[in-house]
């Protein structure tokens, strides 16, 4: 196996973020907004998916290069089939972190069951606790209730749960402080998340972002906060702690703070293609060595090369000049 790479920033290869289904039921807003996303897109067919079997190898080959966390995401990764049975088999894989990123809709059917599969921890995005502005922002009519029962079953059988919450301007900005009430002393980490320009479905403006300072000074006002130093490096959420002993938030600042200088993220697609960034605008394909001739070492070879050329630093970058480049959109690529 190659030495784990690093690329032309000296960033190594850690984290990777396993899309495992291109389709989704919530259409969120800065997401997969429904008037693009509706009754007639075409979603990848199921041939066109990476087997369980074929995620398993690449995770295997990752985690061979340095990889220590594998995140399981989607579009909403809990509707595709049996997906227990690829957490198990990504669970058997020495010295790795799993966890998984859900919408929560169908979280309390499926905790238990994550859990026992080796599910180490889980990630639940919860907009507002507001039912109103929930539905308006999942755009599906989906009960807030039924998300937050996701998170108590998640928390029942022994899963840490992260609770995140994208930001939008004219939206949820006026949830910020309810969700800080709600899930403060919970024992559940709650992350605020700017509204970012992946892809262009969203319709994103700079306008629509509630900048990170922002969001703790109102946190701030109720609750005194001070910030907590990183606990390893490349750690992307910035991190406070309630001068109380609540507990602590994070923010996760994107647009306005740019962390790109320590991001160890590569993405894979449902379809096997590798993105190095999560604002790329071209993948590699995987899928193609996966089910060639290759074995595990060539590919590992092709992986550490694809690597070592990296040199991804978009929110550094952010510009006019950016704007219209043909990013991938969050729904494919997995947030």
């Amino acid at each position: 196996m190659p030495m784990a790479p690093e690329d032309t920033l000296r960033r190594p290869l850690r984290d990777l973020r396993v899309s495992i289904t291109d389709r989704c039921n919530f259409r969120c807003v800065y997401c997969m907004p429904k008037e693009v996303y509706g009754r007639d897109y075409t979603f990848l067919p199921r041939r066109d998916l990476l087997t369980f079997e074929e995620i398993a190898r690449l995770a295997r080959v990752f985690s061979g290069l340095g990889v220590e966390k594998i995140r399981l995401t989607g579009g909403e990764p809990l509707i595709r089939r049996d997906v227990e049975r690829l957490v198990a088999m990504l669970a058997g894989i020495p010295g790795l972190d799993l966890t998984l990123t859900t919408n929560g809709a169908l979280l309390a059917q499926k905790a238990q069951s994550l859990k026992d599969a080796g599910l180490r921890r889980i990630t639940v995005s919860l907009d507002s606790l507001d039912d109103e502005v929930f539905r308006a922002m999942n755009d599906v009519d989906f009960p807030v209730e039924q998300v937050v029962d996701g998170i108590e079953a998640a928390a029942a059988a022994g899963l840490p749960v992260k609770v995140n919450v994208v930001v939008k301007r004219g939206m949820n900005e006026e949830s910020i402080l309810p969700m800080a009430r709600r899930f403060r002393a919970s024992g559940h980490v709650l992350r605020f998340i700017e509204y970012m320009d992946v892809g262009h479905t969203n319709g994103w403006r700079l306008d629509d972002v509630v900048p990170a300072a922002e969001i703790v000074a109102t946190i701030d006002g109720e609750f005194p906060l001070e910030p907590l130093p990183p606990r390893y490096p490349g750690e992307v959420a910035e991190r406070y702690r309630y001068l109380d002993g609540g507990g602590e938030i994070g923010l996760i600042a994107s647009v306005t703070r740019p962390f790109c200088g320590g991001c160890t993220r590569a993405r894979l697609s449902a379809d096997g293609s590798l993105y190095t960034c999560l604002f790329a605008t071209t993948g590699y394909d995987l899928r193609a060595l996966v089910r060639g001739p290759e074995g595990d070492e060539e590919i590992a070879t092709a992986l550490s090369a694809l690597w070592r050329v990296r040199e991804d630093r978009y929110s550094e970058l952010r510009s006019a000049a950016t704007g219209g480049l043909p990013k991938v959109e969050m729904s494919y690529i997995g947030g």
